[in-house]
């Protein structure tokens, strides 16, 4: 198994932005996945199917600041419906969300690597099957240990 971090390393020191990917153990929230394009995923993570207005807030001075937001949304965000496949299944990170602090780092992701493998923003980046087999592992897939 071989995992792809942010293109700025591995930090403890995780701010919004910095390209780096936060260092610990995080548990396993959630599963989002494209269902026209991949079949569900076997896990005991809830599961959820994405659609176009689904997005996540990565803006430090919204509210909703490191969580799911259907879209349109007013405060910056990530859309999780995308057009390349990284996004095709998404494994939601328990990072800086209980609670989340602003600037603190969001939307750390486990999802699937680029074909040239490029680093990630921050999140680990595994392939398809990699993925599939954290998420199939059970009662061991409700928690990761990030690289370091």
């Amino acid at each position: 198994m071989s995992a792809v971090i942010g293109k700025n390393g591995l930090t403890e020191q995780k701010q919004e932005g910095d390209h780096a990917t936060p260092i610990g153990i995080f548990p396993l929230r959630k599963v989002y996945y494209r269902a026209d394009r991949l079949i569900k995923p076997k896990t005991i993570l809830p599961v959820e199917p994405l659609s176009p207005r689904d997005g996540w807030c990565d803006d430090p001075q919204s509210h909703d600041y490191n969580r799911f937001v259907k879209l349109p949304h007013p405060a910056r965000h990530e859309q999780l419906w995308r057009e390349d496949h990284v996004y095709d299944l998404i494994v939601v990170m328990g990072y800086n969300d209980n609670p989340a602090i602003s600037g603190r780092g969001s939307a750390i992701f486990m999802h699937l690597q680029r074909p040239d493998r490029t680093p990630t923003e921050g999140c680990l980046a595994l392939s398809e099957s990699d993925l599939r087999t954290v998420l199939a592992a059970g009662a061991d897939a409700a928690q990761v240990h990030a690289p370091g």
